[in-house]
């Protein structure tokens, strides 16, 4: 009886509590969170900068030779395909699961600091603010995470197993 008491007081508390919030929701049009708002604002500038960016052409299997026409649900999940070179072999990374695993501020710290081999155009990632880097990050966390990790580079002088693009050498100055 008592327990029964107890169960119906907490009821009636929780039922007083929760009416002026459920009439004040009747009474106002329903409107997205401001926060909502700003992060679907970063997530359409980072998906226009990835695009622009050429991000997805090394990021994204098979993106240059279909003319863009991967499924957006596909994109920076890395590639098999190689880059070799004098510095060794390089793998596009899997962006998805890379950025999921980072903090947006270690992210910004990164990509400001980053110095990666080639073709990784890491200097142009120097030169971007720090809003189009967040909203880069935000675009790829939006995506959420996805495939496997990319293969590990190889040391210069180790010949790739898979497909590879060949860089030639710079010029001699």
């Amino acid at each position: 009886m008592i327990a029964a008491l107890h169960t119906a007081c907490a009821a009636a508390v929780l039922l007083a509590l929760a009416t002026p919030a459920v009439h004040a929701a009747q009474n106002k049009p329903h409107q997205p969170a401001a926060n909502a708002t700003a992060q679907g604002k970063y997530v359409e500038r980072g998906r226009y900068l990835v695009k622009v960016g050429g991000c997805n052409d090394c990021h994204t299997a098979g993106y240059g030779m279909s003319a863009g026409k991967v499924p957006e649900k596909d994109w920076l999940q890395g590639d098999q395909l190689g880059w070799h070179g004098p510095w060794g072999t390089t793998y596009p990374t899997n962006l998805r699961l890379s950025m999921n695993a980072l903090s947006e501020d270690d992210w910004i710290r990164m990509a400001q600091t980053m110095q990666a081999r080639p073709p990784m155009p890491w200097f142009t990632l120097h030169q971007m603010d720090k809003e189009d880097l967040r909203a880069i990050y935000r675009f790829v966390r939006h995506l959420g995470p996805a495939g496997k990790p990319a293969p590990a580079a190889l040391a210069p002088g180790v010949a790739p197993k898979g497909p590879a693009i060949l860089f030639p050498a710079p010029p001699a100055k």
